[in-house]
């Protein structure tokens, strides 16, 4: 192993030891596709250089394996995020993470996960979706204290325009792969948000809470 330049290169992968500085959190790892070995020795180079932790779509076998080599790594199944925060982050502004329905629940605890880990203080309100729509009004005052809302949803995906109509506050959108099969496995909701009437809405890729928790992260603060 060698480092310079702000990374430590392992070999088989350069773990970004000066993105801390240059964005406010450490490098991210997204697990798929990496041997346990590989994870690893990734976690203990973060660890190491005193960095958090953030290890997203990490199955609970690959995380005790983990767990043996780092115990102060924790762990939150319902979100499959692994992490290890070593500064006490200062609290945000509100972020409110809302889901349609519970099946959108797993990618908006990705969310939720990814907002509290980077120090956000953090409201959910799930099953709340558009087929309802008194659950989510019933609600209004509390996403209206947010700095951010983060809306996941699948189906049709058209929570996020109703919420984005209803609130000053900036919208971040996921889309779920939740629905039947003209869903197209998330790409009816995609595009259904990304022609959202309502201004204020940004939207991530299909099933990436984490990405819409870092972004909603990076707006509160």
């Amino acid at each position: 192993m060698s480092s310079k330049g702000g990374f430590s290169d392992l070999g088989f992968a350069k773990i970004d030891t000066d993105r801390l500085r240059r964005k406010g959190f450490s490098e991210v790892i997204y697990c798929p596709g990496k041997t346990k070995e590989h994870l690893d020795k990734i976690t203990a180079e973060l660890i190491r250089n005193k960095q958090d932790v953030l290890l997203t779509r990490l199955d609970k076998k690959t995380f005790a394996y983990l767990k043996k080599n780092h115990p102060r790594l924790k762990y939150r199944s319902s979100a499959k995020i692994g992490f290890c925060v070593f500064s006490q982050k200062k609290k945000k502004g509100l972020a409110v993470v809302i889901s349609g329905g519970t099946a959108d629940i797993p990618v908006a605890d990705e969310a939720l996960a990814t907002l509290e880990i980077m120090g956000n203080k953090c409201i959910k309100l799930y099953d709340v979706g558009v087929a309802g729509v008194h659950r989510l009004m019933h609600n209004i005052k509390i996403f209206n204290k947010a700095k951010v809302i983060v809306v996941v949803a699948g189906m049709e995906g058209a929570l996020a325009s109703l919420v984005s109509g209803l609130t000053s506050s900036p919208v971040v959108a996921v889309p779920t792969s939740c629905g039947y099969g003209a869903n197209f496995s998330g790409l009816s909701a995609l595009l259904t948000m990304l022609n959202s009437c309502s201004p204020g809405v940004a939207v991530v890729n299909i099933d990436n809470g984490f990405g819409a928790g870092y972004f909603a992260s990076l707006i509160n603060k």
